[in-house]
């Protein structure tokens, strides 16, 4: 299972990169909970300090872009594998 955190203050890049995730965990078809962090004190909170930010089981893997569905997926497929 993978826990995955998107954090941005809820902005148009924020919510492409929300929609990227739950295309790529689809396309995959693999069990993850996503949760999206909003409030700035939350998002310094988890290390992130550009967003929008993906974090993946604990681990930050992207700050300040929004990355493609191949990267998406890769980080995912690592996740998975540990």
């Amino acid at each position: 299972m993978l826990n995955i955190t998107i954090a941005g203050p809820g902005c148009r890049n924020c919510n492409e990169l929300e929609r990227r995730v739950k295309t790529v965990i689809e396309s995959m078809a693999c069990e993850a909970t996503l949760d999206h962090l909003t409030k700035f004190k939350d998002i310094a909170a988890a290390g992130v300090m550009a967003t929008p930010g993906l974090i993946v089981n604990d681990r930050i893997v992207s700050q300040g872009r929004v990355p493609d569905e191949a990267a998406i997926r890769g980080w995912l497929s690592e996740g998975m594998a540990r």
